[in-house]
């Protein structure tokens, strides 16, 4: 089934399977692929974020599984606050599971990371679809959730087009400067390998 995804500009990508189909207009795109069904989108559609901080947020980093919010918040621990817990291969891998959830809930699709040392923390993320991009170094910036809050520029993958991944995120915005501006809070909706993995409620 192919599915069109357009935005209130009227930018349309066509999705079919892991694939982009077809981007353009929407008229454009509607009309090569009559058959489609058309999800339309209030904001803008755009190839989504790259987080600056992967390693940091998912290997660096415990995120409370809601049951323990009570006695650990519902913030990233790290520090001395994640020294102090006892995590096995299990809680490892449950936390960055809920960290990429959050991080698409983000609108981020991609997290740059150095080599991932934690055996659970790679299968996690690999089993999530978030794509992963090679960095060299520590980047500048403080580690956020919110790509936009992190102090750096914000980075997107390169502009989706057809026969590219359908990899994606929506936010509830007029254009990229209202979501450098507002944050990446804005997200309504986030593709990854074609399915929805994220849409707010």
């Amino acid at each position: 089934m192919l599915t069109i995804h357009v935005d209130s500009r009227g930018r349309a990508l066509a999705v079919r399977g892991e694939w982009i189909a077809d981007a353009g207009p929407l008229e454009e795109v509607a009309a090569a692929h009559p058959p489609a069904r058309v999800r339309e989108w209030p904001g803008i559609l755009t190839s989504g974020l790259v987080n600056l901080h992967g390693t940091e947020l998912l290997e660096e980093a415990y995120h409370p599984d809601p049951r323990e919010a009570d006695r650990l918040g519902t913030e990233p621990l790290t520090g001395d606050a994640l020294a102090a817990l006892d995590l096995d291969d299990v809680r490892w891998g449950a936390s960055a599971r809920r960290g990429v959830q959050r991080m698409l809930a983000h609108g981020t699709v991609a997290a740059a990371c150095e080599p991932l040392r934690n055996r659970a923390v790679q299968d996690a993320v690999r089993r999530t679809g978030l794509g992963i991009v090679g960095r060299l170094g520590r980047p500048a910036g403080i580690p956020s959730l919110d790509p936009c809050a992190c102090g750096l520029p914000l980075e997107f993958p390169p502009a989706r087009e057809r026969g590219s991944a359908a990899r994606f995120a929506v936010f509830d915005v007029a254009d990229e400067a209202e979501l450098a501006e507002r944050g990446s809070g804005t997200c309504l909706a986030t593709v990854v390998a074609g399915r929805l993995v994220y849409r707010r409620r």
